[in-house]
């Protein structure tokens, strides 16, 4: 793969990876109104609330930029999405106040995005090419938007509890999504067909590779093609005939895609570094 198409690829997913933390980083502006009702909270404290994740977000920019620097931005970004996930989970959890104030401020990592990508993202391209760049990967500011629209349509048909849970899952996808695709030299699918690596897919000892593959082939199909077509009516109008019903298949599914995601690292890592699940 050239550089130029390498490139690209790492501005796409660093792009997408940039709107989920986006649609993360806003989303108390959406439950927070549900919440603010369960608790009784009053002005003041709904506005701390809400402030929360946003102050996080805007300090931790400073020394993510210089880690960045310092250890590249693929793997700060990954992190950064990592550590975010079991806060982004734990949040449907939560029953105190001081509760979502703590989760909030690890969730507020997510708004540290733009500093990490930023100047990962140009150094991919030359100079007179790096305006376009940035403007594509700018544009995943877009993601405050699409919280707007995705968030309240959870809400109302199952309940904010549900919101934390799909974004979890969302950025557990997009991060797995990001690690194969970004570059910080040989990766991803650019690895196997630099080095010839195809073979390995005829072996089971190499399952790991398919399970990488099937996590990638499971997020985009769920993302991009059955939920906006399909399935967000159909479980609207699902969740208005039975939503106990509704709500307890969709956290299943949930599992599932946050259980098939979790040992797919695991193996993904343990074979990477020479682990073989089968064989010798």
């Amino acid at each position: 793969m050239p550089a130029r198409a390498r490139g690209v690829s790492v501005l796409i997913v660093s792009t997408l990876a940039f709107t989920v933390c986006f649609m993360v980083w806003t989303m108390f502006g959406v439950i927070g109104i549900p919440i603010r009702k369960t608790l009784g909270l009053n002005a003041t404290e709904f506005g701390l609330l809400t402030a929360t994740p946003i102050l996080t977000g805007s300090l931790i920019r400073v020394p993510l930029g210089i880690w960045t620097d310092k250890y590249g931005g693929r793997i700060v970004l990954a992190l950064l999405m990592a550590f975010t996930v079991p806060a982004i989970w734990l949040m449907s959890y939560a029953t105190a106040y001081w509760h979502f104030l703590v989760i909030g401020l690890f969730v507020g990592l997510a708004g540290g995005s733009f500093s990490v990508g930023t100047p990962y993202v140009a150094r991919w391209f030359p100079k007179n090419r790096q305006g376009f760049a940035m403007g594509v990967f700018g544009a995943g500011n877009s993601g405050a938007a699409v919280n707007k629209f995705v968030a309240p349509a959870l809400v109302v048909a199952f309940g904010w509890t549900l919101v934390p849970q799909v974004y979890a899952a969302v950025m557990l996808g997009t991060l797995v999504l990001f690690w194969m695709f970004s570059a910080s030299g040989l990766s991803g699918l650019y690895l196997v067909q630099r080095l010839d690596l195809w073979e390995r897919f005829a072996h089971i000892e190499y399952c790991w590779m398919h399970a990488m593959v099937l996590v990638w082939g499971v997020f985009t199909l769920m993302l991009f093609v059955l939920e906006p077509l399909f399935l967000h009516r159909w479980w609207v109008e699902r969740a208005a005939r039975d939503p106990d019903s509704t709500f307890a298949v969709i956290v299943r599914l949930h599992w599932v895609l946050l259980g098939l995601s979790l040992v797919t690292v695991a193996g993904a890592v343990a074979g990477s570094h020479g682990f073989q699940w089968f064989g010798s």
